[in-house]
């Protein structure tokens, strides 16, 4: 299948997505390297939220292997005013929803979790180059995970408070 082609395949599967689920405002596909693949989120500037997303997904990767919880699967961040949920995309990449307040939070997981699949099939079976061809518009490399056995510096106690 042409690049192009998969590219409009991810496009077409965050639309439907949306049209699907009334209380999703957005949807972005973007590479763990913060470098947008795809998005339709009409309220938002897309490549800042591609490099948020690897940025988030830096810190998830490294909290789950630092507590021995596996690899990254997916996160939730709850605003004031809804959600930002996140999901492992296949190999590499994120599939980032911002929802409502108002959604269900079962509901978001059910949807983001089965989209993020389909997502991962759509890039994961795609030619390596039909990925290459995305647009790129930002990038923000995703912070490297300390090889095993490695410890971070121990914190000093914390000032005293004026």
């Amino acid at each position: 299948m042409a690049p192009q082609a998969r590219a409009g395949d991810v496009l077409a599967e965050l639309q439907r997505l949306r049209t699907g689920t009334p209380l999703l405002s957005g949807a972005l596909v973007a590479g763990t390297d913060g470098l947008l693949l795809a998005h339709d989120t009409p309220d938002v500037e897309p490549e800042q939220v591609a490099a948020l997303t690897a940025t988030a997904l830096g810190v998830a990767a490294l909290m789950t292997e630092a507590t021995g919880r596996g690899g990254f699967g997916e996160l939730l961040v709850q605003g004031e005013s809804g959600h930002i949920a996140s999901y492992a995309a296949g190999h590499s990449a994120v599939l980032t929803l911002l929802a409502d307040d108002r959604i269900g939070i079962d509901t978001l997981r059910s949807e983001g979790r089965r989209a993020a699949a389909r997502i991962g099939e759509l890039l994961d079976t795609a030619p390596r180059h039909a990925v290459d061809t995305a647009p790129r518009h930002a990038a923000c490399p995703a912070p490297s995970v300390p090889s095993p056995g490695h410890q971070p510096p121990r914190p000093g106690p914390l000032p005293p408070r004026p």
